[in-house]
């Protein structure tokens, strides 16, 4: 093959070659049908990244690095540290693992469970105990081998009967439930070492690139490690036990429900049994509500805050009520302070490192007046709370309160988990919630259903309702704000004294309807096209389910519209 070579004029006539333009109007020409990774080598031959190069942009779509050039077009290399391009690396990597496994261990199922904040993919096994630190070891090796030959990842257009045929000879009935209602004819099969396997999305072209990852002992099952978009070193392993809790009880209501993978949510739907599918779940979620209630009302002579924290849309603002309804019901009095409140003058807010103000930092709060004015409410005393004017960006007077013997001061926000955010004097009066949907159905055992995809159709669905963005404008948010979850959040999970894990099973397939054509209207090659596009596809595994049976007090209500909640304040004095 010739290999591509600088050129600055395009010629005219009959063509039987194809120019490529990077940055900085660098052109490469090489003959038509050349693979694209052979255009990003030669242009990056004398630049090399610190990130390896696994996909690239051409014409702003999103494409493999083994798309043949059959035209003249602009491409944008895109590395490990893009969002795109991190999902493509990880998605390979579990590729990976799979093919490691059944090569050494072919008795062995795994299950690609959830992520895990460091960087990581928590895994299980069946059809054999779990894997010793030994045998993780040995996959690794094997894993490592596999990246050291460079071997090829070849992809395969096949007729949808055939790959049927294939999951159920090798006994993925996970696959064969889920395929049993594709609309398309045929499925996308990628190959690596001789193993066919269905992942949804794009791969690295070889094994080669996937360098950094590691196997370790995560009891009772593993993780495989990868690099965070910032760096390809791997961070350490950090144990979540509380955080592992709720996807495992997530996971026996999905046992409960029949409810395995995406194949059996549809099966579900089609036998009639979506009705079903949403009592239980929503069931699920007010005894779960209700026992945290109680919780606080067996404790009730020490714990007078309630800090409510999580991600964006996983639902606090639904939660919060609920809970202040089972409050009330065990003679127990919420009282709320916004902690927006407490937001420092305009002038004195910490900024990012663009120079935009962060109000995501925990710095942009007075906090020790927040702090001071809990202390004296702790004690009795009556406080003048602050009200902050966002259209002045002045902090001025707000409400004059006195907390009763049968109140208990309900505050919810980002930093509720933030040790610095209560005092230490206050610290056995303190009950931490952290509220997140962790989604534990996945599409089938190797490919997730990310908990930050969850959340960001039910923002698009939610800004669209009530104010009035379009998807494609929730989307350029969304990475700002998913960096100050990372930030703000994540980090202090594990403080929590509960988590409530707002994930409702069918959700998706309600979301579906609302979310479709929102995400339809965003214009190829515009921002945020490639991840509507993205988006769009992974919804097409999804049966839809009318909403009308959704009950009225749904924490799915606070994204479709029609809670009873939305005007509900029982901590407002009369």
């Amino acid at each position: 093959m010739t290999e591509p070579t600088p050129t600055g004029v395009r010629r005219a006539a009959l063509r039987t070659t194809a120019i490529v333009k990077f940055a900085e109007d660098r052109l490469y020409e090489a003959p038509l049908g050349t693979e694209l990774r052979h255009f990003v080598a030669a242009a990056h031959a004398d630049q090399p990244w610190p990130f390896p190069i696994v996909a690239a942009l051409i014409n702003n779509q999103l494409r493999e690095l083994t798309y043949h050039i059959d035209r003249d077009v602009d491409v944008q290399a895109l590395g490990m540290d893009d969002r795109d391009g991190s999902r493509i690396y990880r998605r390979s990597l579990t590729f990976l693992l799979v093919v490691a496994v059944n090569q050494l261990f072919p008795e062995a199922i795994v299950n690609v469970d959830h992520s895990l904040t460091f960087g990581g993919y928590y895994c299980e096994v069946e059809g054999r105990p779990q894997f010793t630190p030994a045998e993780l070891a040995a996959i690794g090796a094997r894993m490592r081998e596999i990246v050291a030959s460079d071997a090829p990842i070849g992809k395969q257009r096949v007729p949808l009967a055939e790959a049927i045929e294939l999951f159920r000879s090798r006994g993925e009935e996970d696959k064969v439930r889920l395929l049993e209602h594709r609309c398309k004819d045929y499925l996308v099969l990628y190959e690596l070492c001789g193993f066919r396997g269905y992942f949804h999305g794009y791969m690295v072209p070889s094994a080669g690139v996937m360098t950094s990852f590691a196997l370790d002992y995560y009891e009772p099952g593993f993780v495989l490690r990868f690099p965070q978009r910032q760096s390809m070193a791997l961070e350490p392993v950090v144990k979540y036990p509380k955080l592992l809790s709720v996807f495992r009880e997530y996971g026996h209501t999905l046992r409960l429900l029949g409810m395995h993978d995406v194949g059996s949510l549809n099966a579900a739907i089609k036998s009639g049994r979506a009705n079903e599918i949403m009592l239980v779940a929503e069931a699920r979620h007010e005894q779960r509500i209700a026992a945290i209630a109680s919780q606080i009302a067996a404790d009730r002579d020490r714990i007078r805050l309630v800090l409510i924290a999580g991600p964006s849309s996983s639902g606090k603002t639904t939660f919060s009520k609920r809970l202040a309804v089972q409050l009330l019901a065990n003679g127990i009095r919420p009282i709320a302070i916004e902690m927006d409140n407490y937001f420092v003058d305009r002038d004195l807010t910490p900024k990012d490192s663009e120079g935009n103000f962060d109000f995501e930092r925990l710095e942009a709060l007075d906090l020790a007046r927040f702090n001071d004015d809990l202390v004296q409410l702790m004690v009795g005393e009556q406080v003048q709370l602050p009200r902050f004017d966002f259209l002045a960006g002045k902090s001025g007077p707000g409400e004059v309160i006195r907390l009763g013997s049968d109140e208990v001061l309900l505050i919810e926000g980002i930093h509720g988990l933030n040790p610095r955010l209560a005092p230490d004097a206050l610290r056995d009066r303190v009950f931490r919630i952290y509220i997140s949907a962790l989604t534990q159905l996945n599409i089938d055992r190797h490919n997730r259903v990310p908990t930050t995809d969850n959340r960001l159709i039910r923002r698009i669905v939610r800004d669209a309702r009530t104010r009035g963005y379009s998807a494609a404008e929730t989307i350029g948010r969304w990475e700002s704000v998913h960096r100050g979850e990372r930030l703000n959040i994540f980090p202090y999970q594990e403080n929590a004294d509960v988590m409530f894990n707002s994930a409702l099973v069918y959700e998706l397939s309600a979301l579906k309807p609302y979310a479709e054509p929102l995400l339809l209207q965003v214009e190829p090659g515009k921002p945020g096209y490639i991840e509507a596009k993205r988006l769009l596809t992974f919804l097409k595994w999804f049966e839809p389910v009318p909403s009308d049976a959704i009950p009225d007090n749904s924490i799915l209500r606070e994204f479709l519209g029609g809670s009873i909640l939305e005007t509900f304040a029982p901590w407002q004095r009369k």
